[in-house]
């Protein structure tokens, strides 16, 4: 997998919210036009082993990519490798690993994550933040939290092992207490009906 893909994975955090719709959800709008995945940072440094690879982003990191931004003060990403052990780059395969830490940052849409962690373990299909990790909507007004997220690809399904706390937006008045007005009985405070 390459970097880029790997970057995409991180969104999975946001797309799989625990506050995600059922199948009477409306249909998805059509996909953004694909842009070039971009990674900025003020240092960046490789190391290669015979079988991965590393690269490191340190201090303001910033990624754009289609419909997606990242920002973090360090980003690492291991991809494993192969071809010639003595090149510096070798031929980039499946990705091992991304670790985004320090005031973690996912926007995509309208949906947010934050955290001071976010871990994407792509061979267990899993994102894994922590670090007061959030996860919010502004568009439909919901906010998870927890002291740790855990996010299953593919099975929209997240996981929050202690202490979460859900906010929705108000819901109206139910009136539990309140009696519905009979057929042909006028709404109290209404003038009585004229007598024939």
């Amino acid at each position: 997998m390459t970097p880029r893909r790997a970057l995409a994975c991180l969104l999975l955090g946001v797309l799989m919210a625990p506050a995600s719709r059922a199948a009477d959800a409306p249909a998805p709008k059509p996909a953004a036009p694909t842009v070039e995945t971009v990674v900025q940072s003020d240092e960046f440094e490789m190391v290669s082993s015979a079988k991965e690879t590393t690269f490191t982003y340190r201090r303001n990191v910033r990624v754009t990519a289609t419909n997606m931004t990242l920002t973090c003060d360090n980003l690492v990403i291991v991809a494993r490798r192969s071809g010639d052990p003595s090149l510096l780059v070798g031929k980039q395969e499946r990705l091992k690993a991304l670790v985004a830490t320090g005031r973690v940052r996912i926007m995509q849409d309208d949906r947010e994550a934050a955290a001071e962690r976010a871990e994407v373990l792509p061979d267990d299909d899993k994102v894994i933040l922590t670090g007061n990790p959030v996860v919010r909507s502004t568009k439909d007004g919901w906010e998870q939290r927890g002291d740790r997220m855990e996010l299953h690809r593919g099975e929209r399904r997240a996981v929050i092992p202690s202490n979460p706390r859900t906010v929705l937006p108000a819901l109206k008045d139910l009136g539990y207490d309140k009696l519905p007005p009979r057929k042909g009985t006028p709404p109290a405070g209404a003038p009585p009906a004229p007598k024939p």
